[in-house]
C-alpha cells in the first residue's frame, strides 16, 4: 500500500483510507457516546426511568448525517470507477484466456505468452475469458480486479509508469489448484519492449505489428 504502480493506486488508496477513517470516527463517536450515557443514565443516578420521544431534531440529524456520510464515499467510489471503466482509445489490446489453472494472453499479432508483457507509460486493455469456471483477474499493485466468465467477455484497462513484475492472482476460488493459479506483468522501458516482442513474433512466424503501431 502507499507504493503507486498504477494510474489507479494512488486513487484506490485515498478512498480506502477516507472510508476506514470515517469508519474509524464513527465507531469512536459511537463507543463515547454508549459509555456516557450508560454511565449518566445508570440506574445508581435514575432509578425510575423516563421516556424519551419526539426529538425531531436529533431524529433528522442521525437520519441526515449516516446519509451525507454515505453518499460522501459512493461519490468517491463512483469517480474512481468512471474512470476505471473510460478505456483509452489508443489503448494495447490484449487477449486473457483463463482456464485451470493458468492464465495466457495472445496480442494483436496473435503471439500467446504465459507472462504478461507491457510497456511502460502505455495504457493497455484486456480483455477476459474464462474457458471453464469462474475466475478472477487481479493485480493487486494496480488495484485492479475483474470477473472472468466462461459465457460473457469482461475487461479493464491500466497503466503502469514503473518498470517492474507485478503479481497477477485468481481471486476467485476455482478448483484444487486455485492457490497456483500465478502469473505477473512485466512491465518494460519502451526499446525493451520493442526488442522482446520483435524477437517473439519471429519466433512465432508472425510480423510484430503491435510495434509498428506503437511507433507511429
Amino acid at each position: 500500500m502507499f507504493r503507486s504502480a498504477s494510474n489507479f493506486s494512488d486513487n484506490v488508496d485515498a478512498v480506502f483510507l477516507y472510508i476506514a477513517g470515517l469508519s474509524l470516527i464513527v465507531l469512536i463517536g459511537i463507543t463515547v457516546t454508549m459509555v456516557y450515557f450508560v454511565i449518566r443514565y445508570s440506574r445508581k443516578r435514575n432509578p425510575v426511568p423516563k421516556n424519551i420521544e419526539g426529538n425531531l431534531t436529533l431524529e433528522i440529524l442521525w437520519t441526515a448525517i449516516p446519509f451525507l456520510l454515505f453518499m460522501s464515499m459512493f461519490y468517491f467510489g463512483w469517480v474512481g470507477y468512471k474512470d476505471m471503466r473510460a478505456i483509452p482509445a489508443d489503448a494495447i489490446d490484449i487477449r486473457v484466456t483463463a482456464r485451470m489453472w493458468q492464465w495466457s494472453f495472445e496480442y494483436p499479432n496473435g503471439v500467446k505468452t504465459d507472462t504478461l508483457y507491457v510497456p511502460v507509460s502505455k495504457a493497455v486493455k484486456v480483455d477476459l475469458k474464462s474457458m471453464d469456471v469462474s475466475h478472477a483477474f487481479y493485480v493487486p499493485a494496480f488495484r485492479i480486479k475483474k470477473d472472468v466468465y466462461a459465457n460473457k467477455n469482461n475487461n479493464l484497462w491500466f497503466r503502469s509508469d514503473k518498470v517492474g513484475r507485478y503479481d497477477i492472482a485468481c481471486a476467485e476460488y476455482c478448483g484444487l489448484n486455485h492457490s497456483k493459479m500465478y502469473s505477473a506483468v512485466q512491465v518494460m522501458e519502451q526499446k525493451d519492449f520493442d526488442a522482446w516482442f520483435a524477437e517473439v513474433s519471429k519466433k512465432a512466424g508472425v510480423q510484430p505489428t503491435l510495434v509498428l503501431q506503437l511507433k507511429k
